[in-house]
């Protein structure tokens, strides 16, 4: 049976087994990048949601207007604070959602065929001075790892260990997370727009063409395009989106839009699962079935063309915390020679699997008398040959709080990643978790470490200054000989600010110090970002 035979069988089974709500509305994306996921942690800050699910990205618009209106619903309920702040904060989100606000409860109401030919833009400029870090290394696996470190014994009982070879780049410096748009050194500009389409309460599609001019070339390509059918507790995606499974903010070690976005079929609750036993023993819960192809790579022996499947479940038992359970695998393809077996095929851990898996868990909690601050939490483990499934582990930890001050206009953030020497890597997928040639994981890659932290300071709903720190290290752990540890410390200043009407203005200047660059003794790199966005409703 291959890959799209499994993912059509399942696919099938959920379409049979998952119910949906009737009053689901279907509605398009929401940007990952978007000011909406700004608004609604804040509101969240002001203890006004309880069913917000962090940890699976996008939400769509239809999700985003029913916490809006459960915020406001929850206005009046004992002990609810609401500053004015708050109260900004869910009118510009009426302006922003305003058909999936006013069809949330009728959703039969919907026309039977609307559109909107610009329904968002964002017109970027960047300058650029500074290259990009080169991810192509090769890094030490030592082996003989417990899980945590101590539990289990030698699960990976390897000799001397061996070397895992990494690929890709950076992609553009100081901007990471760009759904795989690379700037060059010197002037850039980007024009993208969205248009959108619905067929009554169950059918919305998207185009967003991207027009890019880099020193490099000119291109003109679809960024994303998409048709959704259902809405709810169940709704079939087909085409070319962004995804992010996780609680963090700067990336998670599983996936976020720092590659390309996938072209996929993906089964989805873009709202939580309203079914009564659902609900009321296991809680708020939402899922996400993703499975896509990765570009192919190599030649002769190393050719690969792998299968990608993702899955991630995301539960809120109670207000106060969440957790998900999250695994993406890279499976078969060209290049291989033989059969696995189902054990190794369900499981990985075999010498010739045919496969490449990150697997982990995440977890969120709300410290309600700590005016809501959040700790949040991400592991995951690489899979590896050797006949077991061991855990070589990455982890993202985090807190953000808020609400620095009780006007909710200041919050602050800190996030720490490791990433293990096995992370991205793969002996039988020699480019490894990469995709267009950046990885779908993590932006800062394999055996490093990262430090961020941000501050912002909201004048206005429309109107901020962010400013952020991160440190980073790379090549600390796995170093072979003629490497040193990479040291890179960076700073960056944004600046939101609305202009005349639904059109805002971004700026951003970024600038970092790299030590020992690409691994390199003595090499050392300066790089400097200025860009500029003028955006319409984005």
């Amino acid at each position: 049976m291959n890959m799209k035979t499994k993912a059509f069988l399942v696919i099938i089974a959920l379409l049979v087994i998952v119910p949906t709500r009737s009053w689901a509305l279907a509605s398009t994306n929401i940007p990952l990048d978007s000011p909406v996921y700004f608004y609604l942690e804040k509101l969240s800050g002001f203890g006004l949601l309880d069913s917000d699910v962090k940890g699976l990205k996008p939400y769509s618009k239809a999700e985003a207007a029913r916490l809006l209106l459960e915020a406001e619903g929850n206005l009046t309920r004992p002990g609810a604070e609401t500053p004015a702040f708050a109260s900004e904060l869910m009118l510009r989100l009426h302006e922003l959602l305003p058909r999936e606000v006013s069809l949330q409860n009728e959703p039969d109401k919907a026309p039977l065929v609307d559109y909107n030919i610009l329904s968002a833009a964002r017109l970027r400029y960047v300058y650029l001075d500074g290259i990009p870090r080169d991810y192509n290394r090769d890094v030490h696996d030592p082996a003989h790892q417990s899980a945590f470190g101590f539990i289990g014994g030698d699960l990976r009982p390897l000799g001397a260990g061996g070397i895992v070879h990494t690929t890709g780049t950076e992609g553009t410096p100081l901007l990471e997370n760009n759904e795989g748009v690379i700037y060059r050194h010197g002037h850039n500009a980007e024009l993208r727009w969205s248009m959108e389409g619905y067929g009554s309460d169950m059918v919305a599609a998207l185009l967003e063409p991207l027009l890019l001019h880099t020193p490099a070339n000119d291109v003109l390509r679809l960024q994303k395009g998409y048709l959704k059918v259902g809405s709810g507790g169940l709704e079939l995606e087909i085409g070319r989106d962004a995804n992010w499974f996780g609680p963090g903010y700067r990336g998670t070690t599983i996936l976020t839009n720092n590659a390309r976005n996938f072209d996929l079929v993906k089964l989805s609750s873009p709202e939580p699962l309203d079914v009564g036993w659902v609900k009321k023993y296991i809680g708020d819960l939402k899922y996400a079935l993703i499975v896509s192809r990765f570009d192919e790579t190599g030649s002769g022996v190393t050719l690969r063309q792998p299968w990608f499947v993702g899955l991630k479940l995301a539960v809120k038992p109670r207000p106060w915390y969440e957790i998900g359970f999250n695994v993406v695998r890279e499976q078969g393809g060209p290049g291989f020679a033989g059969s696995p077996s189902l054990k190794e095929s369900i499981f990985g851990g075999g010498d010739n699997d045919h496969l490449n898996s990150i697997a982990g868990v995440d977890l969120r909690f709300r410290i309600h008398w700590l005016r809501n601050t959040e700790l949040y939490g991400e592991f995951s483990g690489e899979d590896n040959a050797g006949g077991v499934w061991p855990i070589v582990e990455s982890y993202v930890a985090g807190i953000y709080v808020p609400r620095l001050t009780a006007s909710g206009r200041d919050d602050l953030r800190f996030e720490y990643f490791w990433g293990s020497v096995m992370l991205y890597g793969d002996w039988q997928f020699p480019a490894g978790y990469v995709y267009h040639n950046m990885t779908p994981g993590h932006s800062q890659g394999t055996a490093a470490q990262d430090f961020f932290v941000r501050y912002s300071h909201w004048f206005s709903v429309r109107n901020n200054l962010a400013l952020e720190y991160f440190h980073t290290d790379r090549g600390k752990v796995g170093k072979l000989p003629g490497q040193s540890t990479e040291y890179k410390n960076a700073w960056r200043a944004f600046w939101n600010l609305p202009l005349y009407g639904d059109l805002d203005m971004n700026l951003m200047y970024g600038w970092e110090r790299i030590n020992n660059f690409n691994l390199v003794a003595g090499m050392k790199q300066t790089n400097q970002i200025v860009k500029v966005d003028l955006s319409y409703r984005y």
